[in-house]
């Protein structure tokens, strides 16, 4: 097959997910396949603001929190805005309730409510390790997705209080707060409609379970080796860990490189 197009997941797959770093046999593989003319995509659950590590690898199309927000270069392809009366409205209620609230515009901002989980779970979704700041002017902009950092009996109280949201979990303590759908494969449907590539000529590599639409929806998935149980399920090959060259050692079975 000749494959046009990789749409790689970042961290825990280009980023290694012990040391938050891209090694060198990554950033090597990157440089081969873009040298070939093979478009590359960052997946990725970051804010664009939070990507530029990857676009001085030459990564020029981004698919951000989780698929909101999606950018070539200078243009806007893809975008799902939350309206603004219902991010102030799960703000009230998150800060009622001391729950951590993240807010994705091409930045990413919180609400200032700090707990030993949240900032667990941004370190293993986002390779942070310590909270963004709190910018009230950033929630006057337009905000393509919020996350809400809670158990689950926590969230089935915000399920009761907003019917007409979808809560959408893809981490043990974080869930996408959503007024319309937002995932990974919506946002590789409109960048492959862009680029005019066909779904079989993509191949996508991931490790969290909100990575699972993205290989499925593709020609050919990889789940790294550090994966989840279920994504590992659905990929088409198991590759090595992000710490072990995963992403190398899948593109030279592939013979990509």
């Amino acid at each position: 097959m000749n494959y046009k197009i990789v749409f790689f997941d970042v961290d825990g797959t280009l980023i290694n997910y012990e040391d938050g770093c891209i090694s060198t046999s990554t950033k090597n593989a990157i440089q081969t396949l873009k040298s070939q003319g093979i478009k590359l995509v960052a997946a990725t659950g970051r804010p664009l603001s939070m990507c530029q590590e990857l676009k001085a690898l030459g990564i020029e199309t981004f698919i951000t929190a989780n698929g909101a927000y999606t950018k070539h270069l200078d243009e806007v392809i893809h975008k799902i805005p939350l309206p603004n009366r219902i991010v102030h409205s799960v703000k009230e209620i998150a800060e009622e309730n001391k729950h951590s609230l993240s807010f994705f515009t091409e930045k990413l901002t919180m609400n200032g409510i700090q707990g030993p989980p949240t900032l667990q779970a941004m370190r293993e979704t986002l390779s942070l390790l310590e909270y963004p700041k709190l910018n009230e002017e950033n929630l006057n902009e337009e905000i393509y997705l919020m996350c809400l950092y809670a158990g689950e009996e926590a969230v089935g109280e915000y399920k009761k209080q907003f019917p007409n949201l979808l809560f959408q979990r893809w981490h043990p303590f974080i869930v996408n707060v959503l007024y319309e759908e937002v995932s990974k494969s919506i946002a590789i449907k409109e960048v492959l409609k862009y680029f005019n590539i066909q779904y079989s000529e993509a191949i996508a590599f991931g490790d969290g379970d909100n990575d699972i639409d993205m290989l499925e929806m593709v020609g050919y998935g990889v789940a790294m080796g550090n994966g989840s149980k279920r994504l590992k399920e659905s990929a088409d090959f198991v590759t090595k860990k992000s710490n072990e060259d995963g992403v190398e050692f899948a593109l030279r079975y592939l013979q990509l490189i």
